[in-house]
């Protein structure tokens, strides 16, 4: 067991994920939304960024991705860009109503899903899970990231 490629946390985890992601991706699509724009729609709504840099790092995406992504999510009606008042090379990014009026939707239907996917696990399993993801997740942070803050190569 300690050879299966098969088993290892990473493998398993990838294709947790990818289930997460085909489950969300279904449930969402009749919204409006994809999966990959709640971390934006989630900052913007909780006021965590308003600029592509900012929501860049909140989402953890390169700036390219995330201008794409931002693109798209306009050309949808989710989002609306301003002039940055500070920064003129820069824009505010906020919420349409739109947007607005379906993220309550979008957020009780990701929950359902999790609910879903974690049936027949106990409270404490579901608690337990999460703080180990957290860990793992802290912890890949921080090898994937150089001491000035720069991602490693390797």
């Amino acid at each position: 067991m300690k050879n299966d490629v098969l088993s290892t946390p990473g493998h398993l985890i990838s294709l947790a994920a990818r289930g997460f992601a085909r489950l969300s991706e279904a449930r969402l699509k009749p919204l409006g939304f994809g999966v990959g724009y709640l971390p934006v729609l989630i900052a913007l709504q909780n006021g965590k960024a308003s600029t592509q840099r900012d929501l860049a790092r909140f989402a953890k995406v390169e700036q390219p991705p995330m201008a794409q992504m931002l693109a798209r999510m306009e050309r949808d009606g989710l989002i609306q860009r301003t002039p940055h008042p500070d920064d003129r090379r820069s824009s505010r990014i906020v919420l349409t109503r739109a947007a607005q009026a379906r993220l309550p939707d979008a957020i009780e239907t990701l929950f359902k899903g999790n609910r879903d996917a974690m049936d027949g696990f106990t409270e404490e399993e579901a608690v337990q899970l999460v703080a180990l993801l957290t860990r793992l997740i802290e912890n890949l942070d921080q090898i994937t990231t150089g001491v000035d803050g720069n991602k490693l190569r390797n």
